[in-house]
């Protein structure tokens, strides 16, 4: 009441806040660093609606066709647009005042990477440890705990730490997949076994997606499109069958300390970059990207598209596999979708959140841009969403704010030393973890929804007939529907199989939403 925006900066943890004062006609709202709890909000005149759900905001309104063609892009709606026309989604550590003058919001903290100078990294990691102990034993605290475990040194590093803290073996909850190349279960074997957790293994199976795509999707406030929803639902059930009331999730490790692949992968293209410039565009660009014959030399053929790559600027260059990019919109959407939607309007947001990150280095600054895109707009809610359908609660011990702080100060250097991804977090756990999962390369939940589309009679024709009610909406072309499944699914079940995913995914949330639905 006093400090009014002041008292943001004071505040710690995951929070949704708003503060309403009836005298002064006033409404503060505000997000926490992460955006866990989402604010979504509507203004109708001098009215304020409010909700943690778009889909509960009044009054009602129309899908927005931008949010749609944002959704496919992205697989999930940015903030701050919802997939209805006049409700917002409040971004992450933001706030929104609401009053008698009209409204406005803007950011109350932003990441800020200053490398800390001087101190040992013996020093680092004694400081690192410490703080990962404290906040899984708040996050434990009060309920009866489970862990995710993937067998990646983020989930396994939180179930040794709450044996550690409590005292007792972790309960800890695995799915499995019996697909070739998708199942981790062997690695997260041998993290149970390391610390010794009661452990819960559960293998999904094409049967169980029949089931669940429709609960999944129906059950969240707009389209998603994140695979893996559907592994980390089944994965909470079992918790929760098992008597646990909260889980812990190990997200955020990879994007706070450098743990994803195109981090090592973006610091090779940006070799290019410091090549004289004379010499790239004036013999390398020519002789190899803009001449056929470097396609008909297959060594030479790698050099011509890593420069084809590494000339296109940060971050456009991580989309080169994307999938809306890769067929191209108009091959995509129908031409009457198209005329209501601005395509260039997703690379815009991504540049404007890459360009804003306060970091000097390139691994910094795709961090900034992870804890936006691949945080708080997909990953979080993925499993918000999953586990509070399955009824659970959900933390992030690593996503704490003084870990937070902690990877403001760690140079990028120990982040990722060359091109060794999570260089300092591994070396500080060398000790802790065992070395099989310290060796391992990042897997996670990975869904076989390709493969399984290519020998599961029913999930084929749910997905099918989903994607052939989403072209009779007028929102896809048919021949898009036709070409997946006739081609494209047996020359890249995987890769192709996340587009049908994506879209059949929308098809069942519109069923649920919005079933009337059609471009006019």
């Amino acid at each position: 009441q006093q400090e009014g925006r002041a008292v943001l900066p004071l505040l710690r943890g995951r929070f949704s806040l708003v503060y309403l004062d009836l005298n002064a006609g006033r409404l503060l709202a505000a997000t926490d660093r992460f955006a866990v709890h989402p604010f979504c909000y509507g203004v109708d005149g001098e009215r304020l609606h409010f909700s943690d759900r778009a889909d509960s905001v009044c009054p009602a309104n129309s899908l927005d066709a931008q949010a749609l063609f944002n959704y496919v892009y992205f697989h999930v709606i940015p903030a701050p647009r919802t997939v209805y026309r006049n409700v917002h989604r409040l971004e992450p550590a933001h706030w929104m005042e609401f009053g008698r003058q009209g409204h406005d919001r803007d950011a109350w903290w932003e990441p800020r990477f200053e490398p800390a100078a001087g101190g040992t990294v013996a020093a680092l990691k004694d400081t690192f440890r410490a703080l990962v102990e404290q906040s899984v034993a708040r996050a434990a605290a009060g309920a009866q705990v489970g862990c995710f475990l993937s067998g990646g040194t983020d989930s396994s590093t939180v179930a040794g730490m709450v044996t550690r803290i409590t005292g007792r073996p972790a309960r800890t909850f695995s799915i499995g997949f019996d697909e070739a190349g998708y199942d981790e279960m062997h690695y997260a074997r041998i993290a149970a076994r390391h610390f010794g957790t009661e452990h819960h293994e559960y293998y999904v199976t094409p049967d169980d997606l029949v089931r669940g795509i429709p609960r999944v999707a129906a059950h969240y406030d707009q389209p998603f499109g994140n695979s893996s929803a559907l592994p980390a639902y089944y994965c909470a059930l079992r918790a929760r069958e098992a008597g646990v009331t909260r889980m812990l999730a190990g997200d955020g490790g990879d994007e706070l300390f450098g743990g994803n692949t195109r981090y090592a992968k973006q610091k090779v293209f940006a070799v290019y970059e410091r090549i004289p410039d004379a010499l790239r565009r004036g013999v390398l660009e020519p002789l190899l990207v803009t001449h056929g014959w470097a396609s008909r030399m297959p060594i030479v053929r790698k050099a011509a598209s890593y420069v084809a790559q590494a000339r296109v600027p940060m971050p456009d260059r991580m989309e080169t596999y994307n999938l809306l990019l890769r067929f191209g919109a108009g091959n995509v959407f129908t031409s009457r979708f198209l005329a209501a939607v601005d395509a260039a309007e997703p690379p815009s947001l991504q540049r404007r959140v890459y360009q804003r990150a306060a970091a000097r280095s390139l691994v910094d600054r795709m961090l900034a841009y992870d804890w936006r895109f691949t945080l708080a707009d997909n990953d979080l809610p993925k499993v918000s969403g999953t586990t509070r359908l399955a009824g659970e609660e959900v933390a992030y011990p690593l996503l704490d704010d003084e870990l937070v702080d902690f990877s403001l100060r760690l140079p990028p250097s120990l982040k990722v030393r060359g091109l060794t991804l999570r260089y300092f977090f591994k070396q500080a756990l060398r000790d802790f973890l065992p070395p099989e999962i310290i060796r391992k390369r990042k897997h996670g939940f990975g869904l076989p929804f390709g493969p399984w589309l290519q020998r599961s009679a029913a999930l084929r024709e749910l997905a099918e007939t989903s994607l052939q009610r989403l072209a009779a909406r007028g929102i896809v072309q048919p021949g898009l529907v036709r070409e997946l499944f006739s081609s494209r699914l047996a020359e890249h079940a995987g890769y192709y199989g996340e587009m049908v995913w994506v879209l059949m995914m929308l098809e069942q949330w519109l069923a649920a939403h919005a079933p009337d639905y059609a471009v006019a």
